[in-house]
């Protein structure tokens, strides 16, 4: 594991965990990271990471709404 400093603006008024939960949660969505280790790199235990994804626009499932309402129609 590595360690990468941002420089963020002052105005922007987010925490250190803020910051990283957005990462990971979006590196998760991406699919670069699994749940674990995007857990671990937000400091969360890996169930807590996942509760806490919807707070951050992320599915759980990996499918967008309009994914799934496709896929609900080709059934």
């Amino acid at each position: 594991m590595y360690e990468l400093k941002v420089k963020l603006p002052g105005t922007l008024e987010m925490s250190e965990w803020e910051v990283n939960m957005i990462v990971a949660s979006k590196l998760y969505e991406l699919g670069k990271l699994p749940s674990g280790q995007a857990a671990e790199m937000a400091g969360l235990s890996k169930r807590t990471f996942i509760e806490m994804l919807g707070k951050f626009n992320v599915s759980v499932f990996g499918y967008t709404a309009e994914e799934l309402r496709q896929d609900l129609k080709n059934l």
